[in-house]
């Protein structure tokens, strides 16, 4: 059982490199990291510095070259390949909005969100109403028989915050969330993704290129690199 003074996520000397020609290119180095429940951390930097990388391997969807990953108090070695057990837990323990929102084209908004449901084990009567009830908070209530392609980016992008919350999730990964929405509807996006986040106690890593997307999280830092700073 985690204490509410225990870290949601922890992070330990988490390195990661790509080979290229006869050298290696070092993307992070001895990355650490403490996040707890209902925190919102902003992570910003240059195109390329690493940030996807690093949502990818707190995710488990990458290895790393060392480094220790904790979701509460289940520990693993980064270096070593996801295993079956870490795949289950990962869909109950994080929900990831993506800058594409990555919806299925194929079926309508309220199934696109309760596969989510349905990948965790829940699929249930009462997750349709948690689905149904997420919608409408998120403003697409009257939306949920329409497919993902006669949408707005913006109520795209609204679906994809309900499918990640789905499950309840203790951590949410949002990468560049409003990265393809004008400024009015991004804004409107982000301020439904740190809202419902604060409602739910679910912790938050945001990865922006916008200053003020990111000072509206509790914590702001850059990736710069290879490294976690405070500051530029």
């Amino acid at each position: 059982m985690n204490n509410s003074n225990d870290p949601i996520l922890e992070v330990k000397g988490l390195a990661k490199s790509f080979p290229f020609e006869d050298h290696k290119i070092e993307v992070l180095q001895e990355i650490d990291l403490r996040l707890f429940a209902g925190m919102s951390l902003s992570i910003r930097g240059d195109s390329g510095c690493g940030k996807t990388t690093l949502l990818n391997l707190l995710a488990r969807l990458e290895t790393g070259d060392c480094g220790e990953i904790s979701w509460e108090e289940y520990k693993m070695d980064a270096r070593a390949p996801c295993t079956s057990k870490e795949a289950s837990l990962r869909a109950s323990f994080i929900g990831v909005v993506y800058q594409s929102y990555y919806l299925i084209p194929e079926l309508d908004v309220l199934e696109n969100v309760l596969i989510a449901g349905k990948i965790s084990g829940s699929y249930g009567q009462d997750t349709r109403d948690r689905a149904r009830a997420l919608l409408s908070k998120m403003g697409v209530g009257n939306k949920e028989k329409q497919i993902p392609t006669k949408l707005s980016g913006g109520e795209r992008q609204r679906v994809a915050i309900a499918r990640a919350l789905i499950n309840q999730p203790k951590l949410i990964l949002a990468d560049e969330p409003t990265g393809n929405l004008d400024e009015r509807t991004g804004g409107e996006v982000m301020d439904l993704l740190l809202m419902s986040c604060a409602e739910e106690n679910a912790a938050l890593i945001l990865v922006t290129h916008n200053p003020t997307f990111a000072q509206a999280t509790d914590e702001s830092i850059f990736l710069k690199q290879g490294k976690l700073k405070t500051n530029k």
